[in-house]
């Protein structure tokens, strides 16, 4: 059986996402309500594999104190990091040359020594594959599903996606006025790595005339068809929204910067590649808006809120029943557990058949198909 706990770790890892502060403000209250002692980890795992550089030694005590007023605040008062993954961590060897090494015993050895019984892990996938493998390594963890691209399988939606769909909302409404004013079509690029989800509910719920995914390989030639035929109909702008990494049906996604050993290839640039297109087979003025990081920033909204809280409580309840190696996923109406062997590794894209996806297609939105 199980040692009682008595204090567990959280850490922040990947991109953050509106709604990581109130995780972790639900986390520490509902531990401190059992008695347990909460403790941050600085800038994801690097806290912990570079302690020398902080004050603290990479981990602090958090109490009520610490995160009192901080739930309608973005970012994460624990900071983060999309390229310190322990599993593949990278080392410059003699040669200069660069090799990814597994660090993830300093991590197991650093919680013994702390007497640290348990981890929060708040992240997307690459985080809760860390969290899965430290688990098998036999450290007592639950993972909570965090990202604004809500590309986390096993979950109906991850904390976070709301935010980045309301503001790129609230942005298309906004474009809407200026393109129509001056007869022009605006490409509008967001993130979402490799799932089409931000494009698609952000571009039906703002109107978007054209909306380009990755699920659906695109041709231009169509959305330049829906363009002229607004132009026939007396509509002279048009709104088209892409997501970063959606690609042409004979071509391929734009990259900023290849994948590097402890980091992944960076995405964008297809909102700029699509405009000189259009420019030239249309002859209308073009712009470019890229949201991009825009969509991580701000405050959550309410419904981000409210979930974050349920998820940081209910993986304090996961703790308390004995649970490891699972993350807390919302299945309407409740929060349950699923095994983080279930989720590390899957990608959830937008299916072609569902009924958002569908919706556009019946209000004659073009997906380049």
């Amino acid at each position: 059986m199980s040692s009682p706990i008595r204090r567990i770790a959280i850490c922040t890892g990947g991109g953050d996402a509106p709604g990581l502060n109130a995780v972790i403000r639900s986390v520490v209250i509902a531990a401190e309500n059992r008695g347990w002692e909460c403790y941050g980890i600085h800038d994801g795992f690097n806290g912990i594999l570079f302690r020398e550089r902080y004050p603290e030694g990479g981990v602090f005590r958090l109490t009520r104190a610490t995160v009192r007023g901080i739930g309608p605040l973005g970012g994460t008062i624990l900071g983060s990091t999309n390229k310190g993954d322990p599993l593949h961590f990278p080392v410059q060897m003699p040669d200069g040359t660069m090799r990814d090494t597994d660090r993830s015993d300093e991590i197991l050895e650093y919680f013994a020594m702390k007497e640290l019984d348990a981890l929060v892990s708040i992240g997307g996938d690459g985080s809760l594959t860390i969290a899965n493998a430290l688990h098998k390594k036999g450290l007592r963890v639950v993972g909570v599903p965090k990202t604004i691209d809500n590309d986390l399988d096993k979950t109906f939606t991850t904390f976070g996606f709301d935010s980045a769909v309301s503001f790129a909302t609230e942005c298309l409404d906004r474009l809407h006025s200026t393109a129509e004013s001056h007869h022009r079509v605006m490409v509008v690029e967001v993130m979402g790595r490799y799932a089409g989800w931000i494009a698609l509910h952000s571009g039906i719920a703002g109107g978007s005339h054209a909306i380009l995914i990755p699920e659906i390989p695109f041709d231009l030639d169509k959305v330049v068809a829906k363009i002229r035929s607004r132009d026939t109909q007396g509509r002279m702008y048009s709104i088209v929204l892409v997501a970063e990494g959606a690609e042409p049906i004979h071509g391929h996604r734009e990259v900023l910067a290849p994948a590097e050993i402890g980091h992944a290839e960076r995405l964008g640039g297809i909102g700029e590649r699509i405009a000189k297109v259009l420019g030239e087979q249309t002859g209308k003025d073009v712009r470019v808006v890229v949201l991009g990081h825009l969509l991580r920033g701000g405050s959550p909204t309410a419904f981000d809120r409210l979930a974050a809280m349920r998820f940081g409580t209910a993986a304090v309840r996961a703790l308390e029943e004995g649970q490891s190696g699972v993350m807390v996923a919302l299945a309407f109406p409740n929060v349950n557990y699923v095994a983080l062997e279930e989720v590390a590794g899957r990608m959830k894209g937008v299916p072609l058949d569902c009924d958002t996806l569908q919706t556009g297609r019946d209000v004659g939105i073009c997906f380049g198909d």
